[in-house]
């Protein structure tokens, strides 16, 4: 049986069509599925509606017909997202119930009269050049000191004051704990700062490096605890924003603009965090992380690895968008960023000689921070318009929705790694014997003040007395070299 004329008719001379397909019905075949449960509305006002609607009150807006370029099989995810940046198309309302609903779609209609409309689309990206202002363009050797440096730049500098529109008021851009759900994002922020010291069982005295410690956040939280801490980023807003901050408000706090390539220290650190960092750091360098951190270390002491990881199984979130040549994320956001699954991470951390005490999923928590990130960025809409430009507000709403439903639907996670550098006669440090210390305050102390469980007990002090005279005593922060760091999202 011959290939069917195009819709609307028109017959074939020598392979192509005598009259051009209207884009109107072009796109109501694209979008002809029963799988389809999401509105989309054309330039010309018209709504095809689906069978089922999944996000009442919200559609995909097709502005030009020039955004049917981005749907044409094999769609791309990342020629979808440049539809949006340039303003062809549009997620009118709810945005994460729009990216959940279509990745249930089993995406545009394919069809043999497709194929001229499609080549004429290539044909026009490729007159149109490559306009992407906002795409990252590194230089120099994957995961080197200086094109990690140029990664963390693209990202984290591009204005404290846009980020501010969104993020809580401490500036803490990394996974939120919620520990009853539908807390405030400060408060649920406070939580998991709160949490992660917690779980290191911070104590007055002790030396606390955190690796990528972004604008201070955790540095000030840790310092309530009595520690001297030393926090290290890349990124120089960060470092600038984080200095100022902390001469005010934790004076025994240091922020040095270091990598953590550098791992000589004047001192071994008893604690460390790294939050929101692992994932610039790449699957081939994770072994020489992990080791770099072991030897910061002293024997007994704490490490707290809290990283988002892959759990897609292969599986994208919009299964009809193929992300070859990385992801709109990848290409945008966060360049050379890599997502580990998390039992690479544990294999790795092994080999480097830790000892896995716990592991936590904060999936969900992960899926409310970003919602929460999402409205704060729709309310200031026109400073973020204002601050950062129409693209890169249309470029960062987008990235935040998509990236909460990678979380709700279970294509990323973040997980909080607790690991323990083994002693000489096996016996572990400040671990509690159950999770209960950790929680069992209840969720409102959690977001609170730091428990009076975190201070040193005796037995404590008298351990870190007696490694102190077998020449494992700790130096004073000041003064100290520290290892170098990448900066993150805190």
């Amino acid at each position: 049986m011959g290939a069917l004329p195009p819709p609307g008719g028109g017959g074939r001379r020598r392979g192509r069509y005598v009259r051009a397909v209207s884009p109107i019905v072009v796109a109501t075949r694209l979008f002809t599925s029963p799988s389809r449960t999401f509105g989309v509305e054309l330039w010309d006002g018209r709504v095809l509606r689906p069978p089922r609607d999944e996000a009442p009150g919200s559609r995909v807006v097709l502005r030009t017909p020039a955004a049917l370029d981005a749907f044409f099989p094999p769609a791309a995810e990342h020629r979808l997202a440049e539809a949006i940046l340039d303003g062809h198309l549009e997620l009118e309302g709810d945005a994460i119930a729009l990216i959940e609903a279509a990745s249930r779609w089993r995406g545009p209609a394919a069809a043999p009269w497709l194929v001229l409309p499609a080549a004429e689309a290539w044909a026009r990206r490729l007159r149109g050049g490559d306009p992407r202002a906002l795409r990252a363009r590194l230089r120099g050797k994957l995961h080197s000191v200086a094109r990690d440096r140029e990664a963390i730049h693209h990202h984290y500098d591009v204005s404290d004051e846009f980020y501010a529109l969104f993020l809580d008021e401490g500036m803490v851009y990394s996974c939120a704990y919620f520990p009853r759900g539908g807390e405030g994002i400060a408060e649920a922020q406070r939580a998991k700062l709160e949490l992660v010291c917690r779980k290191l069982a911070l104590a007055p005295g002790e030396r606390f490096l955190d690796v990528g410690c972004g604008w201070g956040a955790l540095v000030e939280h840790a310092h309530r605890h009595g520690v001297r801490p030393v926090g290290i980023t890349v990124s120089e807003n960060q470092l600038a924003a984080a200095t100022r901050r902390l001469a005010r408000s934790a004076p025994r706090a240091e922020i040095r603009g270091d990598d953590w390539r550098t791992l000589r220290a004047d001192a071994p650190f008893d604690k460390v965090a790294s939050v929101g960092m692992m994932e610039h750091v790449g699957r081939r360098r994770l072994d020489a992380y992990f080791a770099a951190i072991h030897r910061l270390l002293r024997p007994g002491g704490l490490f707290l690895n809290h990283a988002i990881a892959d759990v897609s199984g292969g599986l994208d979130t919009l299964p009809w968008a193929r992300q070859r040549g990385g992801g709109f994320i990848w290409r945008y956001i966060f360049p050379d960023g890599e997502l580990i699954p998390i039992a690479e991470v544990v294999a790795a951390a092994e080999r480097a000689g830790f000892e896995v005490r716990d592991l936590e999923s904060l999936r969900e928590h992960y899926a409310e921070t970003l919602a929460a990130w999402l409205a704060r960025l729709e309310a200031r809409w026109d400073d973020a318009v204002r601050i950062g430009g129409e693209r890169r507000a249309r470029l960062y709403r987008l990235y935040l929705a998509a990236s909460a439903v990678g979380f709700r639907l279970g294509r990323t996670s973040v997980y909080q790694l607790l690991l323990a550098k083994r002693t000489a006669s096996g016996h572990a440090e400040a671990l509690p014997r159950s999770r209960a210390e950790w929680y069992g305050a209840g969720p409102r102390a959690i977001a609170a003040k730091p428990a009076s469980g975190v201070r040193a007990t005796r037995r404590q002090t008298a351990a870190r007395e007696a490694r102190g005279s077998a020449g494992h005593r700790t130096a004073t922060t000041r003064g100290s070299r520290a290892p170098r760091g990448t900066g993150r999202r805190t």
